[in-house]
């Protein structure tokens, strides 16, 4: 899954170059995905009459609102159901009054994160991986991101030798040989950002894959563009993306494109999904997510209970309830379309896979 902070970053704070003609000049010079991020819903005054709901058909709070801020881009918001409170995308980010209920066993780290941060964006859990967290810039905040109380500002490098101090860890760090650029979402980095981190690694012989962790490709697909895939092309390590799409309603032709290029210049495409109540907790919306990620060149990777973060306690689905429906797809699909069921367990070895053979359909 990916993070995303309550104190994003702006789109263009890693600029991608100076501009000397005012505000509107940068603005013009935006490419395209940075302006649609930059023009994303913020506040439910601007979200309900484009789902054509009133405020009182909804279980929206403003102390959730505070607690993390609503962000949403206005192509994901064509997707919504106008007129439907239960929305399965709309849930993903509305702000609820269910977020601001404190339950047991709900935490502000559910991943530890923390424990096994080395500082400067560094968080090594695994021994030949290290996951760097690029950015606390997102294109959407989802409201069960595990990240959502992650502290950016003191993990997250900046300045123009932001990069020196990490890749010096890793070029000390001879076990490693997989680095996993997460966030926030790394690709909400500027084109010249990115190609800067892309190509020290390149310079760091042991590694043999970047992996990167993002929702652009499908909340915000033009981030696909000529320049990205320029700089993912000149990339010299095998490049892996893992999606994140958790409804089969956020996928459309923008997307099938966005991933379809990816593709195309060789990025092994993966998702993964995050088991939601009310969303997508239910066999028939598992097995539809599948197929249409299949269909746009992605193989279904894992789906994850929920990592337990504080304000997201009403989207958890129970274990047993999970391997129903797991059972369910491996009933219906090809077994390479059937994602396997996971569980992030701090300080283990990786993700935990959920054992299915006890539980019947």
């Amino acid at each position: 899954m990916f993070g995303s902070s309550n104190d994003s970053y702006p789109p263009g704070s890693d600029t991608q170059g100076s501009a000397t003609g005012g505000a509107d000049h940068v603005v013009a010079c935006q490419p395209a995905w940075q302006r649609e991020m930059a023009d994303a819903v913020r506040s439910i005054d601007e979200l309900l009459p484009l789902v054509g709901l009133k405020l009182s058909q909804l279980d929206y709070s403003d102390a959730a609102l505070k607690s993390f801020r609503l962000r949403v881009p206005r192509g994901f918001v064509r997707r919504m159901r106008r007129g439907d409170p239960q929305d399965p995308l709309l849930l993903q980010v509305l702000p609820r009054a269910l977020e601001t209920e404190n339950q047991p066993g709900f935490v502000t780290d559910p991943v530890a994160d923390l424990v096994y941060s080395k500082g400067k964006g560094v968080i090594h859990k695994y021994r030949n991986r290290i996951l760097l967290v690029t950015t606390g810039a997102c294109a959407v905040h989802c409201r069960y991101c595990f990240r959502r109380h992650f502290p950016y500002a003191e993990q997250n490098p900046r300045g123009q030798d932001k990069w020196c101090e990490v890749l010096d860890t890793l070029r000390a760090s001879p076990e490693v040989d997989e680095v996993i650029l997460s966030g926030g979402d790394p690709l909400s980095l500027p084109d010249a950002s990115l190609a800067s981190l892309l190509a020290g690694l390149d310079t760091i012989p042991q590694i043999r894959s970047v992996r990167i962790h993002s929702r652009l490709p499908v909340v915000l697909p033009s981030r696909i563009d000529q320049g990205l895939l320029a700089v993912l092309r000149a990339s010299r390590k095998k490049l892996v993306m893992v999606i994140h799409a958790n409804h089969p309603n956020e996928l459309d032709a923008d997307t099938d494109r966005a991933c379809r290029q990816l593709a195309a210049i060789g990025v092994a495409l993966f998702n993964q999904s995050v088991l939601l109540r009310g969303v997508n907790d239910d066999a028939d919306i598992l097995i539809n997510l599948s197929q249409r990620l299949f269909d746009a060149g992605v193989i279904p990777y894992y789906l994850n209970l929920l990592d337990r973060v504080a304000g997201a306690a009403h989207f958890e689905v129970d274990e047993v309830s999970a391997r129903r429906l797991v059972n369910a797809m491996r009933a219906r699909l090809a077994g390479y379309l059937v994602p396997r069921l996971v569980r992030d367990v701090p300080g283990g070895a990786g993700k935990t896979i959920i054992d299915l053979g006890a539980c019947r359909v």
